[in-house]
Protein backbone atom coordinates (compact mmCIF):
# COMPACT_ATOMS: atom_id res chain seq x y z
CA UNK A 1 0.00 0.00 0.00
CA UNK A 2 1.68 3.26 -0.95
CA UNK A 3 1.63 5.83 1.23
CA UNK A 4 0.15 9.21 1.89
CA UNK A 5 0.17 13.09 2.77
CA UNK A 6 -3.02 14.54 4.58
CA UNK A 7 -2.84 18.45 4.45
CA UNK A 8 -4.73 19.64 7.24
CA UNK A 9 -5.73 23.01 9.15
CA UNK A 10 -3.47 23.25 12.37
CA UNK A 11 -5.96 26.08 13.28
CA UNK A 12 -9.01 24.11 13.95
CA UNK A 13 -9.21 22.00 17.38
CA UNK A 14 -11.68 19.44 15.59
CA UNK A 15 -8.91 18.69 12.40
CA UNK A 16 -6.25 18.54 15.62
CA UNK A 17 -7.96 15.84 17.03
CA UNK A 18 -8.30 13.68 13.69
CA UNK A 19 -4.69 14.41 13.32
CA UNK A 20 -3.42 12.90 16.81
CA UNK A 21 -5.64 10.44 16.31
CA UNK A 22 -4.17 9.08 13.21
CA UNK A 23 -0.24 9.80 14.26
CA UNK A 24 -1.25 7.35 17.13
CA UNK A 25 -2.04 4.94 14.76
CA UNK A 26 0.58 5.22 12.06
CA UNK A 27 2.38 2.43 13.18
CA UNK A 28 3.39 1.47 9.21
CA UNK A 29 4.19 4.74 8.69
CA UNK A 30 2.13 4.98 5.91
CA UNK A 31 0.22 8.71 6.78
CA UNK A 32 2.41 11.71 6.58
CA UNK A 33 0.63 15.37 7.61
CA UNK A 34 1.18 19.00 6.37
CA UNK A 35 -0.26 21.69 8.31
CA UNK A 36 -1.42 24.58 5.45
CA UNK A 37 -1.34 27.12 8.20
CA UNK A 38 2.01 26.82 9.34
CA UNK A 39 4.20 30.02 8.37
CA UNK A 40 6.64 27.61 6.66
CA UNK A 41 4.30 25.81 4.22
CA UNK A 42 5.14 26.29 0.48
CA UNK A 43 2.04 25.73 -1.79
CA UNK A 44 4.43 25.46 -4.84
CA UNK A 45 5.86 22.59 -3.40
CA UNK A 46 3.11 20.51 -2.33
CA UNK A 47 0.99 21.77 -5.78
CA UNK A 48 -2.05 23.05 -3.78
CA UNK A 49 -2.86 26.02 -2.12
CA UNK A 50 -3.87 27.01 1.51
CA UNK A 51 -6.95 28.19 0.33
CA UNK A 52 -7.79 24.93 -1.49
CA UNK A 53 -6.70 22.85 1.56
CA UNK A 54 -8.68 24.67 3.83
CA UNK A 55 -11.97 24.67 2.04
CA UNK A 56 -11.81 20.36 1.69
CA UNK A 57 -9.10 17.78 3.29
CA UNK A 58 -6.67 16.90 0.37
CA UNK A 59 -4.40 13.81 0.42
CA UNK A 60 -1.85 13.25 -1.98
CA UNK A 61 -0.90 9.50 -2.57
CA UNK A 62 2.69 8.78 -2.96
CA UNK A 63 2.07 8.22 -6.98
CA UNK A 64 1.54 11.93 -7.13
CA UNK A 65 -2.42 11.72 -7.22
CA UNK A 66 -4.52 14.21 -5.49
CA UNK A 67 -7.49 13.05 -3.58
CA UNK A 68 -10.20 15.50 -2.17
CA UNK A 69 -13.28 15.26 0.36
CA UNK A 70 -14.73 12.32 2.25
CA UNK A 71 -12.60 9.97 -0.11
CA UNK A 72 -9.33 11.07 1.83
CA UNK A 73 -10.69 9.70 4.87
CA UNK A 74 -11.44 6.09 3.79
CA UNK A 75 -7.96 6.09 2.83
CA UNK A 76 -6.29 7.51 5.73
CA UNK A 77 -8.02 4.95 7.91
CA UNK A 78 -7.09 2.27 5.98
CA UNK A 79 -3.89 3.34 6.26
CA UNK A 80 -4.31 3.84 10.40
CA UNK A 81 -5.50 0.06 10.39
CA UNK A 82 -9.13 1.05 11.04
CA UNK A 83 -10.81 -1.52 7.97
CA UNK A 84 -14.15 -0.87 9.35
CA UNK A 85 -14.12 3.09 9.42
CA UNK A 86 -12.41 2.69 5.86
CA UNK A 87 -15.06 0.11 4.99
CA UNK A 88 -17.69 2.20 5.66
CA UNK A 89 -17.04 5.67 4.12
CA UNK A 90 -15.43 3.72 0.84
CA UNK A 91 -18.74 2.06 0.12
CA UNK A 92 -20.41 3.54 -3.03
CA UNK A 93 -23.72 4.07 -1.77
CA UNK A 94 -22.97 5.99 0.50
CA UNK A 95 -20.03 8.11 -1.26
CA UNK A 96 -22.87 11.02 -2.45
CA UNK A 97 -24.76 11.22 1.12
CA UNK A 98 -20.60 11.52 2.86
CA UNK A 99 -19.85 14.46 0.00
CA UNK A 100 -22.82 16.28 1.10
CA UNK A 101 -22.12 15.76 4.62
CA UNK A 102 -18.30 16.58 4.38
CA UNK A 103 -18.97 19.20 2.29
CA UNK A 104 -21.45 21.32 5.10
CA UNK A 105 -18.54 20.24 7.74
CA UNK A 106 -16.00 21.81 5.96
CA UNK A 107 -17.92 24.95 5.81
CA UNK A 108 -18.65 24.91 9.29
CA UNK A 109 -15.26 23.21 11.21
CA UNK A 110 -14.48 26.26 12.55
CA UNK A 111 -18.00 26.49 14.70
CA UNK A 112 -18.02 23.17 15.07
CA UNK A 113 -14.58 23.14 16.68
CA UNK A 114 -15.30 25.58 19.18
CA UNK A 115 -18.07 23.35 21.05
CA UNK A 116 -16.26 20.11 20.30
CA UNK A 117 -12.97 20.27 19.52
CA UNK A 118 -11.47 21.02 22.79
CA UNK A 119 -12.61 18.32 24.03
CA UNK A 120 -12.18 15.83 21.75
CA UNK A 121 -8.87 17.22 21.40
CA UNK A 122 -8.07 16.42 24.52
CA UNK A 123 -9.53 13.10 24.50
CA UNK A 124 -7.10 12.14 21.97
CA UNK A 125 -3.63 13.99 22.10
CA UNK A 126 -1.06 11.98 24.13
CA UNK A 127 -0.05 13.51 27.43
CA UNK A 128 2.77 15.97 27.75
CA UNK A 129 2.49 16.87 23.95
Amino acid sequence: MQSMTLYYDGRCPLCMAEIHMLRARNKQGLLQFVDVTEDGFDAAGHEISCSAALAQMHGRLQDGRLLTGSVVFAEAYRRANLPVLAWVLSQPLLQPLMAVLYRLFARYRHSISRCLGPVLLRFVKPAGR
